[in-house]
């Protein structure tokens, strides 16, 4: 074994706590030299944290324009649950209705009715609206794909807040153009659809809320974009970020940087402020105990 402070060679049965050499403590000399250690890579590694809080409260809660993009992505998916359009079959003993929109997409599937949408397509009786059906919900199924991905790269921003932008602003064009086709579509159905004992057809809005909200989606992002998302990073945090990089690649070692590593003024200040109420409340325990033992 080899003492920390001087390197001079220590037997094993030295069981002495100080060095046979130098005379230092070898369990508190390793200890502070630890505890240095683990106070540099701390401050290093805390600054990374930061770095990420502040992307993520720059993405989406940093600014209005972050937080109306929140309530647009939200209200995009919400807004899925108007159906674009109603197809009813009835006959004397069976009356069923298909929605296209979010819930009507998931009664269909829980009783059925969307997976007979294409044996209705062939039938004499319910071909036209069947038809209309599915033409309207391949259109809603492609604006439900494009929702789905608006909100993960959302849910993904903190990454890289300007290319998600421009991305989340492409996507959000797209499902504005397919949602007015889809409610277009819609209309044109109504106009065109004849009338029949066995079939009803009821034209709803959900295409044209979802054309809305994502137009508004489109311009958010391009404003966001023009701006810039910059996050507000806490001095020195990105020059803390590269050095631990090089710390863990083993290009610089924690033993040779200062403690603290990087200290703007206001750090500065922050820190003798916690060590001046430290001290003070030392000195205010050592008065009140130093007057109970002068009483006694």
């Amino acid at each position: 074994m080899k003492c920390p402070k001087c390197g001079g060679e220590i037997p094993f049965y030295d069981l002495k706590p100080n060095c046979r050499h130098c005379g230092v403590n070898i369990l508190y000399y390793t200890q502070d030299y630890l505890l240095e250690r683990d106070a540099k890579r701390t401050e290093l590694e805390s600054a990374v944290a930061r770095m990420v809080v502040a992307r993520i409260k720059a993405v989406y809660v940093g600014s209005l324009l972050a937080v109306l993009r929140m309530i647009g992505v939200i209200g995009a998916i919400c807004v899925l649950m108007i159906p674009i359009c109603t197809v009813q079959f009835n006959l004397p003993f069976y009356k069923e209705e298909f929605s296209v929109g979010l819930i009507g997409l998931v009664n269909g599937v829980m009783n059925g009715l969307f997976f007979a949408l294409p044996d209705y397509k062939d039938s004499t009786l319910f071909s036209q609206g069947a038809n209309y059906a599915i033409i309207i919900s391949v259109w809603f199924a492609l604006i439900l794909l494009i929702d789905i991905a608006v909100f993960a790269v959302w849910l993904l921003a903190a990454i890289s807040p300007n290319k998600t932008a421009k991305v989340m602003k492409h996507l959000s064009l797209a499902a504005a153009g397919i949602s007015l086709i889809a409610q277009i579509t819609a209309l044109l159905f109504s106009r065109s659809f004849e009338k029949s004992p066995f079939m009803l057809y009821a034209l709803g809005f959900g295409a044209m809320a979802s054309f809305a909200v994502h137009i508004v989606l489109y311009f958010i992002n391009a404003k966001m974009l023009k701006k810039g998302i910059e996050p507000q990073y806490r001095e020195f945090d990105p020059k803390r970020k590269e050095l631990l990089k090089k710390v863990r690649s083993g290009e610089v070692s924690l033993d040779g940087l200062p403690l603290p590593v990087f200290e703007s003024e206001k750090e500065r200040e922050e820190r003798m402020k916690i060590l001046g109420e430290a001290l003070d409340a030392e000195a205010a325990y050592a008065a009140e105990h130093g007057k109970g033992a002068d009483a006694k």
